[in-house]
């Protein structure tokens, strides 16, 4: 489907250069002199290079057709996180790369949005947020430093992230998935 170089905003997949590309950033320009142009960030899905291309606004582009399916995380098996379609059971393999660093995220039993480009899953979308538990984290020390900073602390899978003085170890926190901040306190 041919869509406008404006409406390419981050998270859009195109067909360009004989390859899948996520949009990373876009910056749309209205220069004194010329024609307008979107400015965009570019990633290879399959490569994972980077590409910085500037689109005349008139231009169109190919955006990618994508099959999103719901599918619940199992485990991980050497090299490839086992995912199961809610519907009809059937589990698919996704190779770790596909996930990259979001593998630290994920636990047993979360849904996620699965994908698909030609039958081939290309990405996996978690919930933007999660509930983990607090595994370790300092002791705060009255007066050490103002009220509004934050300490360090290891959540589930031995993630790190940085959280309010007032969380102790055992409490359950909801953390954002995109960021990786600390959202709230849940119990």
């Amino acid at each position: 489907m041919k869509i406008l170089a404006s409406e390419i905003k981050p998270g859009t997949v195109v067909e360009y250069k004989n390859d899948l590309w996520r949009c990373i950033k876009s910056q749309a320009v209205k220069p004194g002199k010329g024609g307008a142009f979107n400015q965009v960030e570019l990633k290879s899905i399959t490569k994972g290079t980077k590409l910085n291309e500037r689109f005349r606004s008139s231009e169109t582009i190919e955006r990618a057709t994508l099959d999103e399916r719901n599918y619940q995380y199992l485990y991980e098996d050497g090299n490839s996180l086992i995912f199961m379609d809610e519907k009809t059971f059937e589990q698919v393999n996704i190779p770790e790369q596909i996930i990259g660093e979001d593998k630290l995220l994920l636990k047993e039993n979360v849904n996620a949005t699965l994908e698909f480009y030609d039958e081939k899953p290309i990405s996996v979308c978690l919930p933007k947020q999660l509930d983990y538990e607090i595994l370790q984290t300092d002791a705060v020390v009255k007066g050490q430093t103002v009220s509004s900073s934050y300490k360090p602390a290891t959540i589930q899978n031995n993630l790190k992230i940085m959280v309010p003085p007032f969380i102790d170890q055992g409490d359950i926190i909801a953390v954002d998935t995109r960021t990786r901040e600390y959202i709230k306190k849940i119990t």
